[in-house]
């Protein structure tokens, strides 16, 4: 199981593909299956680099407090660990939160940033939708390691980093060439968010598509890989 030695734990990673290195960061509970349904379309072009953040999947889990700003240094140590001065990166929802601290902190290690169903900062409210159910309500309860393997602590851990997020006045401050992709159905981050990121980022790109958060994964998989391939070419 390949893994690397970063801020005092290990990281579990994949590579597959040759050419530019992308650095692929998975959200909120997520892990690199999260990016199967497009890597065998990202894999003819790029040198697919996906990792599970701490607290998900075969990365350590410390019940410790974690930051958007930490995951971002873990993203820099991984790249450190394969030896990769920089990258493109592709965040999605959460990761994408990471992957802009990325470019914001470790600029040199960014050459294109991919923002998919993300925003700069959470809204101060927002109504309880099912899926806000699911993703705030079920990691709470007691349930079988088989239907929630992510441990409710570490759950509640990223979730939190990622709620106290906020880096909208710094946008300006992003030089990386930037892709943002978005559903318009999007009911756990907005479509505004999404706007407000290609205002805040000069000269991003933004590709919408008729879905909610994890259309970019599912119906329009084969969207995302055309416009990260063109973005990239």
């Amino acid at each position: 199981m390949p893994t690397a030695r970063v801020n005092d734990i290990d990281l579990y990673y994949e590579v597959e593909g040759d050419g530019p290195p992308l650095l692929l960061i998975p959200g909120l509970g997520l892990d690199v299956r999260a990016f199967r349904p497009v890597v065998d379309g990202l894999v003819r072009h790029c040198r697919v680099v996906a990792f599970d953040p701490r607290g998900a999947g075969r990365s350590d889990k410390p019940d410790v407090p974690y930051s958007i700003e930490l995951m971002a240094d873990d993203a820099a140590g991984l790249l450190d660990a394969l030896d990769l001065g920089s990258a493109h990166v592709l965040g999605l929802s959460m990761g994408g939160r990471v992957a802009l601290d990325l470019a914001l902190r470790h600029a040199d290690r960014v050459r294109r940033l991919i923002l998919a169903s993300t925003s700069a900062r959470t809204l101060p409210s927002r109504p309880m939708t099912w899926r806000w159910f699911v993703m705030d309500v079920l990691p709470r309860l007691p349930l079988p390691r088989r239907i929630d393997p992510q441990p409710r602590y570490a759950h509640l851990r990223q979730r939190a980093a990622s709620g106290a997020y906020d880096c909208s006045g710094r946008l300006g401050d992003i030089a990386a060439p930037t892709l943002i992709l978005h559903g318009r159905r999007d009911r756990i981050v907005a479509y505004p968010l999404a706007l407000e990121l290609q205002r805040g980022i000069r000269g991003s790109e933004l590709v919408t598509v008729d879905g909610g958060h994890f259309a970019f994964l599912t119906r329009e998989r084969a969207r995302l890989v055309e416009a990260v391939t063109a973005f990239l070419a």
